[in-house]
């Protein structure tokens, strides 16, 4: 496999139709019958096969992200259903008419993207893109998606099910929203008078209701978690930003140990970290770059000039000496963050000094807008 995803017809016709569409549609390894070659295959990198459909399939199921299928659904259906796992790990699977009249969504709607490729298929070739899933026909919220091309973490799945049924059966939803993008209703209409959005656990712990989403970078009190987890799930937006001074050749370990043990301490989550910064003296800092690859963090950096344009309550003329700015984790922090305090303005625990700031709320705009 060379790219994401594949595409595979046995029948002449759906064989002019597959070739159409990795023509129009990046990303597709297209394979088909090799009865039905041109010549050209691989000259266009298609990739031919004899015999069954079946095995073929059932391999590709397991090789890529996608797969968009020119045969039946009920064929299809048959073929895949013994290599089925589970919607977290699945594929996206779309089948096509061999006229490409229709694209289908069929498997991995929500989590694997099928319905966003039954929509490019469709565009690419003329079809007309059939989609099932309750929360997509009704422009409603879906939960397993919520959040998720900002970057949101879902934090436990277990009442995923209970909660889409709820946001799908307009029964009595609350959003708290503590933090994060706030442009998440995507839909041309206000916002159904079944959901209702709070600022805060608290605020919605009074009000009442069937089912929860919540999007927060804290950790939550006993009581809010009982309260609205109990049919709720939760969001981790990429909010924090750590900005982060340490001694040259500070371990990882000692780096990695100041960050969570501070985080616990302010009850905020580390899955909720967007990415660190500091002075670009760091550059090469080991310690501090294995931590931001073992979390997958970004770690921006940031010359004197640009920090010491930060204002700092405390500026440190010993920084200034060995560094040329005035401080480093406090200004990395709110440079990088867009936030005018911190969260925490500076602790330092050995060879690190840390910061923590929180992009601002507004910066995604207004709930439901």
């Amino acid at each position: 496999m060379t790219n994401p995803y594949a595409a595979v017809a046995i029948t002449k016709h759906g064989v002019d139709k597959a070739r159409a569409l990795a023509e129009r549609l990046p990303g597709i390894d297209l394979y088909y019958l090799s009865k039905w070659a041109r010549g050209d295959e691989a000259q266009l990198g298609y990739r031919l096969f004899e015999g069954p459909v079946k095995p073929v399939l059932q391999d590709l199921f397991k090789a890529y992200k996608g797969l968009m299928i020119f045969i039946s659904l009920g064929a299809v259906v048959r073929m895949l259903a013994p290599v089925l796992e589970d919607k977290t790990k699945d594929p996206a699977v779309i089948v096509i008419d061999e006229c490409g009249r229709h694209a289908i969504s069929v498997l991995s709607g929500h989590l694997g993207g099928a319905n966003e490729l039954t929509l490019a298929a469709a565009k690419a070739i003329g079809a007309k893109p059939i989609i099932t899933t309750a929360s997509d026909v009704q422009e409603t919220i879906p939960a397993d998606l919520f959040g998720r091309e900002f970057g949101w973490e879902i934090e436990g799945y277990g009442k995923m099910v209970s909660v889409s049924a709820s946001l799908v059966n307009e029964e009595r939803i609350a959003i708290v929203q503590e933090a994060g993008e706030t442009r998440w209703w995507t839909y041309d209409k206000p916002l159904p008078a079944h959901i209702a959005v709070y600022s805060h656990a608290q605020e919605a712990m009074q009000a009442e209701f069937d089912a929860a989403l919540v999007i927060t970078d804290r950790l939550l009190e006993a009581d809010e978690e009982a309260a609205l987890l109990e049919n709720g799930v939760l969001y981790r937006p990429k909010t924090l930003v750590l900005g982060i001074g340490c001694n040259r050749g500070t371990s990882a370990e000692e780096i990695e140990r100041m960050i969570t043990s501070t985080l616990s301490e302010l009850r905020l989550s580390v899955k909720s970290v967007r990415n660190a910064a500091t002075i670009l003296l760091k550059k090469d800092e080991e310690g501090l770059l294995d931590v931001c690859r073992k979390h997958k963090w970004k770690l921006e950096f940031y010359t004197p000039d640009e920090l010491n344009q930060i204002p700092l309550k405390n500026p440190s003329a010993a920084v200034y000496k060995y560094t040329g700015a005035y401080g480093v984790s406090e200004p990395a922090a709110l440079r990088s963050s867009g936030a005018a305090e911190w969260l925490l303005e500076k602790r330092k625990s050995g060879n690190v000094t840390l910061s923590i700031a929180r992009v601002p709320l507004a910066s995604g705009g207004a709930a439901g807008s």
